[in-house]
């Protein structure tokens, strides 16, 4: 007769984990979220509406969204290059390179706009060679982007990293040695497994740009109708001590950055269904 051994966990039992999740979670997170809509609440539906529909924060909430979209998917491309290169090669300064993918997490991100519209604008040491060429980056969206890309990197490349390394290189060689070519063997063997990780960078990534802030305001000029992010109205509101007006735009972001995330994972588990079943 078989004994069955109950396991015993190290972390405290279910009840009381859970207990400090919920405690951990509400303190942190929805606690702040609340007085978003708290604060809010104490408008009327017409002052509110006339707040978030305005044509200067409606035109704040196509850039923040657009330039964040156009950089999470530009780091959703050479972030998985960048990742591939870090598993799959080795050279000299490989191990100084994987440091600088995590230097947009340690650096200020008022430090790295600052450092950005240094380089790009008009006089700087990039901004000149670019000038000429009629491509200007410095105080237009294209600057956004830039900035967005900088910080988001860092999303992608890390979170594809452990996956590319768990990549079985047998079944790569396997298809090789049966006559698949590299590009069928990339489409058919090493790309599906990567999909839910890119996804889940890509998520991040623009989860992240939709709410930057430190490293946009120099880069941007924060010309109303044009290069005014809403992160930075937000800020304008505050400053003019309008605070049902800034969380009104808040809770609007807020419930657009939400659903984002919900779609996001809605496609990652999706593709998560999709590899299981191949």
């Amino acid at each position: 007769m078989a004994v069955r051994v109950k396991r015993r966990s190290i972390l405290p039992g279910f009840n009381l984990s859970l207990g400090f999740t919920l405690l951990y979670l509400g303190l942190i997170v929805l606690i702040p979220l609340s007085t978003v809509f708290i604060t809010t609440s104490g408008m009327s539906w017409a002052d509110f509406w006339q707040t978030v529909t305005s044509d200067r924060v409606v035109a704040s909430y196509k850039l923040s969204f657009g330039t964040a979209l156009i950089a999470a998917a530009v780091n959703a491309v050479f972030g998985f290059i960048v990742a591939w290169v870090l598993v799959r090669y080795s050279f000299p300064g490989k191990r100084i390179l994987d440091a600088l993918v995590d230097m947009p997490f340690a650096l200020p991100t008022a430090v790295a706009g600052i450092a950005l519209t240094t380089l790009y604008s008009k006089n700087g040491f990039i901004g000149q060679v670019l000038e000429p060429l009629g491509i200007h980056v410095a105080f237009t969206p294209l600057g956004i982007i830039v900035a967005l890309t900088f910080i988001g990197i860092p999303f992608v490349v890390r979170t594809l990293q452990p996956v590319i390394q768990e990549l079985d290189m047998e079944v790569e060689e396997a298809a090789v040695s049966l006559g698949a070519s590299r590009l069928r063997t990339f489409a058919r063997i090493i790309f599906p497994s990567l999909i839910p990780p890119l996804l889940t960078g890509f998520t991040l990534a623009f989860a992240r740009g939709i709410g930057e802030y430190g490293s946009i305001v120099f880069i941007s000029g924060n010309m109303p109708l044009k290069t005014e992010i809403t992160p930075l109205f937000i800020m304008t509101k505050l400053e003019q001590f309008d605070y049902p007006g800034a969380t009104a735009i808040a809770l609007v972001m807020l419930v657009f950055s939400f659903l984002l995330l919900l779609f996001g994972n809605y496609l990652q588990w999706r593709a998560n269904k999709r590899v299981t079943i191949n």
